[in-house]
């Protein structure tokens, strides 16, 4: 009897270390996200709040921000990346902007950027002093662990398009694919409208988006245009008294009040990708599988019979959304010892 309830003893104890242990050194050791950030900045200031949301979660251990990277050629992008970077105390982030005839140039009408730049330090104040993003794309991807990198991207496809066609070089043996099927976990892209219509970063550069869409050799996440337009931020950044001399505050509180439709806040795509990109999709969204078809004038649908990619689906209320993001949004520097 007493071998018996030595026997239920260590059963028992066996039971608890295989179902609580493991557990617990798991949630322990969890290896932040590495992640590069690709953006269009300029057109619209959705992006500094992703950029905000993904210092504030570097700041908690959650990710290691490898490069932030432009996938447009306003004047000003490498800048503003550089200011906000310099602001998280993390002024040695490499910042990579695209090359080439086809690069759009999109601006911000509202001048936000440039009041950015001139207001704050940073090394980079110009694209010229950036690095060519695909050259960057390849040098730290060829550095990576294999499949342990997160490419989160709230632009164009241009960059991704030139990185998939990218030759082996200096940095890597490997082709663009399969540099990315190597090194890559996941694509996040805040891109088209679902399960089917119109969006502006499919359109600014449809081929691109048509190219990478169709042979990106991972799985892909899609926020699409319906996820964000929902949300709206920056309001309680804007009224936070506590929070001064911040870019983050100033982009959104110099373009909300010249828009009749930001009013209640500017819609929140971006911030929604970083959001997915790092922390995951639930509990904020459940995810749809198929496949995206992108059309060559830009517009897409969506293959229920398809397999590999995904779009999000509200499933937290609005109301606790925003509050998520606008929560992150106005997180402030850690301040070093």
């Amino acid at each position: 009897m007493r071998k018996n309830n030595v026997l239920v003893l260590l059963v028992w104890m066996l039971w608890y270390f295989l179902a609580f242990v493991p557990m617990r050194a798991m949630s322990q050791a969890v290896k932040p996200v590495s992640l590069i950030f690709d953006s269009d900045m300029g057109p619209d200031y959705d992006d500094v709040g992703a950029m905000a949301i993904m210092h504030a979660l570097a700041d908690s251990g959650k990710v290691k921000i490898l490069a932030t990277v432009a996938c447009n050629q306003s004047r000003y992008i490498a800048g503003v990346m550089s200011v906000i970077n310099t602001y998280f105390n993390r002024p040695d982030i490499p910042v990579g902007v695209i090359n080439g005839p086809r690069a759009v140039n999109t601006t911000a009408w509202q001048k936000w950027d440039s009041v950015l730049v001139a207001r704050y330090p940073s090394k980079i104040k110009s694209n010229h002093q950036a690095e060519d993003a695909v050259t960057l794309y390849r040098k730290l991807l060829s550095q990576q662990s294999d499949n342990s990198v997160t490419i989160v991207t709230v632009g164009f496809f241009s960059n991704l398009n030139d990185l998939l066609k990218s030759a082996p070089d200096q940095w890597s043996r490997l082709s663009g694919v399969d540099l990315v099927k190597t090194k890559v976990n996941r694509l996040v892209s805040m891109a088209g409208r679902f399960p089917g219509g119109n969006e502006f970063n499919v359109q600014c550069d449809p081929i691109a988006a048509k190219f990478v869409v169709e042979h990106w050799p991972t799985d892909i996440i899609f926020s699409g245009w319906e996820i964000g337009a929902a949300l709206h931020t920056g309001l309680p950044l804007i009224k936070n008294e506590a929070i001064r001399q911040s870019p983050i505050k100033d982009a959104f509180a110099i373009a909300i009040p010249l828009s009749n439709e930001d009013a209640p806040g500017r819609m929140s795509w971006d911030e929604t990708a970083m959001l997915v990109a790092i922390n995951g999709y639930e509990p904020y969204y459940t995810l749809q599988k198929g496949r995206m078809i992108c059309r060559e004038w830009g517009a897409n649908s969506w293959d229920y019979n398809g397999r590999g990619h995904y779009y999000l689906v509200q499933r937290m209320s609005v109301t606790e959304m925003e509050q998520v993001l606008n929560t992150l949004m106005m997180h402030q520097p850690v301040q070093k010892k």
